[in-house]
């Protein structure tokens, strides 16, 4: 009997074995990764960490299969994988449960996964040869999907393309992930399941292979009108063409008065003036919006203004630069915008800046930027929108860059360096820079370290490398200003329309990538090419997007676009930002504020730089609140520096700073003026409600406020003042609606 059942053992395990061998074998790097990046082993929150977990160290989403294979199979003694005895192999028995897991369960035994694994440890751990096929395209269907109520899912596929020309489904070996919490939930068979009204972008990934798919899940409501809507601007076509299939109806134009003070915060940064809001609104013409966007655009607050925005971006601060240097950069910044120069010759001075830091004012951004790796990842950043930082030590775990092309790109700004000359003096309150002229010049030779081993010899983002007998910044200037640049154009026009309306089409406005993908591809491609057509200047662009629908709408939302809105069916209500709010301010009391070093009259947007810290006029109470209103330090190359985020200090500055109720009680401000010039109640409540919010009272404001100043008979200045306050302690007056 004991003979008998050897035999039948025998049989069975010599069956099983030929089994395993007839199938096809198990490759390491096309079929156990991906598992283990669909089990989240390497990711950085596990074994993919810099320091690993529990003893096991995996490359990032596996961006070294040697590496890991050498450590799966040779590493702990071979105990992680056992070929004599597979269901023993901690790579399994940890996923499972089996033995105890930080991680958890990652699969079960009856699982594809274990299968998959099991059947490659069984058949020897066997390595991948140099020829085995490699996946180059990743197909995933659907990429753009609206689901209707009462359907709540949809299936997704998933197929790879190998350089041998195969295809292979991967649909089970791929990982999901969504940048939507909430919205979706996304199972292993690729099925994503509804879980609330709303859109949701779902990365599918295989290997190194990304794509991004957008389903955004509608109720089942009735299809929007748009027959009463002009269509004829190629914005509001691109914007209603998404609406439609999200079945969300527009809100209605804004009202002048809400228009005219948008436009102006928008295209120069103040607030208008009781003049300008009187004759625009006594404008009857059809053209009187255009006509007033003209006037803005050649106004030179609007250089002012835009020249701020490319100063926070380009670290235009006194730390890095000194005083001289942060005004003559940001004199050339402003001239440049208010002769509406291209942009792509502006990057091109930019970088391809050298020489003194004072004759040359576009050499500044390198004496701000002094290291090579930094000076990269600014470039990619401001200019062609993309965030190469993570690829400084990986390959980037949500772009294609991989760290030679960091290393490499880096490589191009290796030999920039620096002359200190005679006349320069160390900054006593800042260790490490120099007050005076500095010279910016290329050294002959020079290159970075490659992680690898050798040198990164300079190379383009996506692009060739850059021959030794070339000026590499003249190269990559060429290359950034050329008109087949896949990303100079839609970085810009991104970077204009966020400006402009409060949120990029790609969001973050300078973070672009496949996993990132336009909440309106074609509209980013129209701008784009509208750029490029009008020879990439700002002017042209802005009064583009200000002559649309889309940018005249009303904030004010309606039952189909309550919900956050990525679609641009309403305006966006933002708050001023700190430059904004204190101009708006000095403007509506009719008193100029002071700045410490600089004149009298000088608006807080029209500053070079603000010495925000280290420096006595920090103390200033103008600076304080700029300071306490978000303006950046201008020590990052992003938009993200400045800061939107309210809290006690802000209230504090409106309800009882000092310089708010200095500026309220100055006997020559607009109330003080008024009250001397004989002006009755109805008159002084008119002007300053058009000086802070560009629209006359209403009835209910006129009764309670005019009451409100006849019961202080012999305190009508402080009842004025206390209404001023209001008026600037308002949502309104500190929103841009």
């Amino acid at each position: 009997m004991a003979g008998r059942l050897a035999f039948c053992l025998l049989v069975i395990l010599t069956a099983s074995q030929e089994l395993v061998a007839a199938e096809a074998p198990v490759s390491f790097r096309n079929d156990v990764m991906p598992i283990l990046a669909r089990a989240g082993c390497n990711m950085g929150a596990c074994h993919g960490n810099l320091n690993g977990k529990g003893g096991l160290k995996l490359t990032l989403r596996g961006q070294e299969p040697q590496v890991d294979y050498d450590t799966l199979t040779r590493g702990l003694l071979g105990r992680r994988t056992d070929p004599q005895n597979p269901e023993q192999s901690l790579i399994l028995q940890k996923a499972t449960g089996a033995v105890p897991h930080e991680g958890g369960i990652r699969f079960n035994t009856m699982s594809s996964e274990y299968a998959l694994i099991y059947r490659w440890i069984a058949a020897g751990c066997r390595n991948d040869s140099a020829d085995l096929p490699k996946p180059i395209k990743l197909i995933v269907e659907p990429r753009d999907q609206v689901i209707l109520e009462p359907l709540d899912r949809v299936q997704l596929s998933a197929k790879a393309t190998f350089n041998d020309g195969t295809t292979r489904d991967v649909l089970s070996l791929a990982a999901f992930e969504t940048n939507n919490i909430g919205v979706a939930n996304v199972r292993n068979s690729g099925e994503v399941i509804r879980e609330q009204f709303g859109e949701v972008v779902v990365i599918v990934r295989y290997l190194h292979l990304q794509v991004p798919v957008r389903i955004a899940f509608v109720p089942n409501r009735a299809k929007p009108d748009f027959s009463a809507i002009p269509q004829t601007h190629p914005i509001d076509k691109h914007v209603l063409a998404r609406l439609e299939q999200l079945r969300v109806m527009p809100s209605e134009l804004s009202s002048d008065s809400v228009f005219i003070r948008r436009a102006y915060l928008d295209a120069c940064g103040i607030t208008p003036s009781v003049e300008d809001v009187r004759a625009f609104l006594a404008d009857a013409s059809e053209t009187k919006r255009e006509k007033l966007i003209d006037r803005l655009i050649a106004k030179p607050e609007f250089a002012a203004f835009w020249a701020q925005k490319w100063a926070d971006l380009l670290r235009n601060e006194e730390k890095s630069l000194d005083k001289k240097g942060v005004q003559v950069f940001h004199r050339w910044i402003k001239g440049w915008i208010a002769d509406d120069k291209p942009l792509t010759d502006f990057a091109r001075e930019i970088v391809t800046g050298r020489g003194s830091t004072y004759a040359n004012p576009a050499a500044n951004f390198y004496r701000a930027v002094r290291d090579p790796y930094l000076r990269a990842e600014s470039v990619a950043q401001v200019f062609l929108g993309l965030r190469v930082s993570c690829a400084r030590c990986h390959n980037h775990p949500f772009d294609i860059w991989t760290q030679d092309d960091y290393h490499r790109f880096s490589g191009v700004f290796a030999r920039i360096d620096y002359r200190i000359l005679e006349n320069t003096r160390r900054d006593m309150l800042d260790k490490h820079e120099f007050v005076g002229e500095q010279i910016v010049m290329s050294k002959t030779e020079g290159e970075l370290p490659h992680p690898s081993g050798g040198k990164a010899l300079p190379k383009l983002l996506g692009a060739s490398a850059i021959p030794a007998n070339q000026d590499r910044l003249g190269v990559l200037a060429d290359w950034i200003a050329a008109k087949e640049n896949p990303f100079f154009a839609p970085a810009q026009a991104n970077r204009i329309w966020m400006h402009l309306v409060g949120r990029g089409l790609v969001d973050p406005n300078d973070d672009f990538r496949s996993t990132n993908p336009a909440s309106n591809p074609e509209l980013l491609n129209h701008l784009a090419k509208q750029f490029a057509d009008t020879g990439y200047r700002i002017k042209p662009l802005v009064k583009h997007i200000m002559l649309s629908r889309t940018y005249q709408l009303t904030s004010t939302a309606n039952a189909t676009n309550a919900s956050e809105d990525p679609h641009f069916s309403r305006s966006l209500v933002q708050p001023l930002e700190a430059e904004q709010l204190l101009d708006a301010i000095s403007q509506a009391l009719g008193v100029p504020v002071k700045f410490p070093t600089y004149p009298l009259g000088i608006r807080a947007g029209d500053l070079p730089a603000v010495p925000l810290n280290g420096r006595r006029a920090a103390v200033a109470d103008s600076m304080r609140f700029l300071k306490v209103f978000g303006k950046p330090e201008r020590l990052l190359t992003c938009e993200c520096e400045r800061g939107e985020e309210t809290g006690a200090l802000q209230a504090f500055q409106l309800i009882t700073g000092e310089l708010l109720n200095t500026m309220l009680r100055d006997p020559e401000n607009r109330i003080g003026k008024l009250i001397a010039d004989g002006k009755s109640d109805s008159e002084i409540l008119e002007e300053l409600f058009l000086a802070a919010l560009a629209r006359s009272p209403s009835d209910a404001e006129k009764k309670l406020l005019g009451t409100m100043v006849r019961m202080e008979t012999t305190a009508r200045r402080a009842a004025w003042e206390d209404i001023a306050w209001g008026l600037v302690n308002s949502k309104e007056f500190q929103l841009r609606r």
